[in-house]
């Protein structure tokens, strides 16, 4: 499996109105972050790229900014600027 699909595959996963870093994927399958972003950047728009955000909560600023709006409607928790990644944030997996 390419890490394209691996990401798709992840990202596919992440439910309506969660999130998950580009760390968080790559801690996932084993991949760096810089590689996730890339790999994000392969993916047909049929994947929930919205929900795929940076560490502080910052959106993805791609297809014309309409992240924030896409969260929003799903239910997100956000703050004015972000998503409130404590609430949002899809738990890592277990290294034990």
């Amino acid at each position: 499996m390419s890490i394209v699909d691996e990401v798709r595959a992840v990202v596919a996963a992440i439910p309506p109105g969660r999130v998950m870093s580009y760390g968080d994927i790559a801690a996932r399958i084993g991949a760096g972050p810089r590689q996730v972003g890339r790999a994000m950047t392969l993916l047909d728009d049929a994947v929930p790229w919205w929900r795929v955000v940076h560490a502080d909560g910052t959106p993805a600023t791609c297809h014309g900014g309409t992240a924030p709006a896409l969260l929003r409607a799903e239910g997100t928790p956000l703050t004015r600027t972000r998503v409130d990644m404590p609430r949002a944030r899809l738990p890592r997996p277990s290294t034990t």
